[in-house]
């Protein structure tokens, strides 16, 4: 007859004390595993040893169908949805789908407006700390992800990401419609609201819509006056790019 224990706090029912005793650590917050190079604790000793992969390179989880490689079980299945297109995780108020919990989270805050990180430069403020982060390399001028190709630099590493498409010319995402190949997710979907029609992005000054978020960024500087294209000969600010092109015609004739 199979023995059974109770945890007096959530009333749940286990099989055996180890699992008992397991579980008692999700009230206690003891994590007694501890990582030697980082000191980071856990609950299991299993999750100690995944985490590790992530110090000593270690990659044991591999696409079948790019051979990307992984150090975690999860990371592998959230990749999967590149080839697969599962999108899992819906917002509940416009029903738009995202293949990581995490996007959707980020997605939500447009929704509840709040922004709790502010710049301590320009006072801008944002729904989450990791965006906060890469805006202020706007400031310091740090461009930590670097193409081993041709050394350009980049503030974000999506942005290096698309920028090595160029190098090898893949574009393996192509336009149902038009049959237009894109080298990232995030071209396509924005290619598709030529068709589409759809402006996701508005102004919160005055309302106007955009299909693009750059389109949107460019716009706000009308409410913001904000100039950040200088002339390198008389220091001369522009909000748009195409005006310092034109300006530069006084200096070259």
């Amino acid at each position: 007859m199979e023995c059974t224990y109770s945890c007096g706090v959530s009333n749940k029912t286990f099989s055996k004390t180890y699992n008992l005793k397991l579980h008692q650590r999700v009230h206690t917050g003891e994590r007694p595993y501890r990582c030697d190079v980082c000191s980071k604790t856990f609950t299991k000793s299993c999750h100690l040893k995944v985490h590790q992969h992530v110090h000593n390179g270690e990659h044991p989880y591999h696409c079948e169908e790019c051979n990307k490689t992984f150090s975690y079980k999860s990371n592998l299945k959230v990749h999967l949805r590149v080839h697969t297109g599962e999108c899992p995780y819906r917002c509940t108020v416009c029903n738009k789908t995202f293949k990581e919990a995490s996007k959707l989270k980020v997605h939500q805050s447009k929704h509840t407006g709040e922004h709790p990180y502010q710049c301590d430069v320009c006072n801008k403020t944002f729904s989450y700390k990791s965006n906060l982060k890469v805006h202020l390399r706007v400031h310091t001028g740090e461009r930590p992800y670097r193409c081993d190709v041709c050394d350009k630099t980049f503030r974000e590493a999506s942005k290096l990401k698309v920028h090595q498409s160029k190098h090898t010319g893949e574009r393996p995402y192509q336009c149902d419609l038009c049959n237009k190949t894109f080298s990232n997710t995030s071209d396509l979907k924005a290619h598709q609201r030529v068709h589409t029609g759809e402006h996701p992005y508005h102004c919160d000054v005055c309302n106007k819509t955009f299909s693009y978020t750059s389109k949107l960024k460019v716009h706000q500087r009308v409410h913001s006056g904000e100039r950040p294209y200088c002339c390198d000969v008389c220091n001369k600010t522009f909000s748009y790019k195409y005006q310092l092109k034109v300006h530069r015609r006084v200096h070259t004739g």
